[in-house]
């Protein structure tokens, strides 16, 4: 699909999402809001809508740079502990820094998600089996292993219902003044593309980049630090959306081919437009009540992960 289309479909579906909701809005209230009308349109569905753009976009990007990278089609935040780091960051800065404020909470998710991505990619040097699907699931055994270790803690010190609310994304508590931490995240999706040619590079191998001059191990390290800061941004702002970064930027590539600086207008396109779909379909499926953007995200992403799975070889994944 074309770029113009993805922009037309993404502004279409923005523009139809901002009157989906409890609050009867339509496109003529427009014109003549009453202050309850303008109050839900500005401090909800407005930053409703920003955010899932911003989520959508940087979780599809960091998925696409982590497979880059690890020369893995089925390697993402989700597959590699990432976002199951960051959680742990969380419970970490609840039971040390309770007092602190979100900025500091922030800080210890971005360190814990950093670390547990570069601790994957170190495991994953010394995996000399290197199938496809073999590499997946030792990230998803290693985020088993960092996930237990969050749940025991939680229970220990009587925070499991607090961790709870980071357990699956959800969009509905999005309103003005809690969701502005997303922001970090769209510098990082420039500085994505500014490094797209070279992330490009690092992923043909670390024998051939050096080659070609480029400081493997500098842009390797950029890559996971921009996908640890994007990925515990959004955890930390909306929750968990798992196997987003996995299968948007893969159906991007069977279509357009791995060049990252190609790609990554589109994979951010379609990234907003997959999660913005899946958040209508949760907010209509059981209207006036709403399902969590994890669960829509999590059962539609999962079936597209097994299509691929059981379609590797036809795409070259």
């Amino acid at each position: 699909m074309k770029l113009k289309y993805l922009i037309f479909l993404l502004i279409v579906v923005a523009f139809s999402s901002l009157f989906i909701g409890v609050s009867p809005l339509s496109p003529m209230d427009l014109f003549s809001m009453t202050d309850q009308q303008s109050h839900i349109f500005w401090t909800s569905r407005i930053p409703r809508l920003v955010s899932i753009i911003i989520a959508g976009t940087g979780m599809s990007i960091a998925g696409l740079i982590m497979q880059q990278l690890t020369r893995n089609k089925f390697v993402s935040p989700t597959t590699a502990g990432t976002m199951d780091s960051a959680r742990l960051g969380i419970l970490v800065s609840m039971m040390v820094f309770a007092s602190a404020g979100p900025i500091t909470r922030l800080l210890v998710a971005m360190a814990f998600a950093i670390a547990g991505t570069f601790l994957f990619m170190k495991i994953l040097d010394k995996v000399k089996f290197k199938d496809p699907i073999f590499i997946p699931l030792v990230g998803l055994m290693f985020g088993n292993i960092i996930g237990s270790i969050t749940t025991f803690f939680a229970y220990k010190y009587d925070l499991i219902q607090n961790m709870s609310a980071w357990l699956q994304g959800n969009f509905a508590t999005t309103m003005s003044g809690n969701y502005e931490t997303l922001y970090i995240a769209v510098p990082l999706v420039f500085l994505s593309y500014m490094f797209a040619n070279r992330f490009t590079l690092a992923g043909m191998g670390e024998d051939f980049s050096k080659n070609l001059g480029l400081n493997y191990r500098q842009v390797v390290n950029l890559g996971l630090i921009i996908v640890a800061i994007i990925t515990s941004t959004v955890v930390i702002t909306v929750g968990m959306i798992p196997f987003l970064g996995l299968v948007v930027p893969n159906i991007v590539t069977i279509f357009r081919g791995d060049n990252i600086r190609k790609n990554l207008p589109h994979t951010a396109a379609l990234g907003a437009v997959f999660v913005l779909i899946c958040d209508m379909l949760g907010r209509i499926i059981i209207f006036p009540y709403e399902i969590p953007i994890g669960l829509t995200v999590g059962v539609i992403g999962s079936g597209l992960f097994l299509f691929l799975l059981l379609r590797r070889k036809k795409y070259g994944l």
